[in-house]
């Protein structure tokens, strides 16, 4: 049976592991938080399980403590990397 961590195929990811790839939240555990507590949305669906899959060309409300930011997935992250590379895995889109 294969480990949970590499049930992933190549296609999706999950949610906490974007959100700590693209260092939107610091650890995989805050990125949880976050999602359990309604700030993220997928395609402007809430979701409140940080396994929900997240695939390419998903677009993703973040409501950080600071700010609204909307993003859409570029690509998949396959560890957490500096920002100057973390910024590669999504393009932020113009609210209105």
């Amino acid at each position: 049976m294969p480990h949970p961590e590499t049930a992933e195929d190549v296609g999706w990811q999950r949610l906490d592991k974007f959100l700590f790839h693209a260092r939107f939240a610091k650890s995989r555990a805050i990125a949880a938080r976050l999602i359990g507590a309604g700030c993220v949305r997928i395609n402007r669906q809430t979701t409140e399980k940080p396994h929900a899959k997240l695939r390419p060309g998903d677009v993703l409300t973040l409501t950080l403590p600071r700010d609204v930011l909307v993003v859409r997935v570029r690509a998949l992250g396959v560890r957490r990397v500096p920002a100057n590379e973390a910024c590669y895995l999504y393009d932020e889109v113009a609210e209105g």
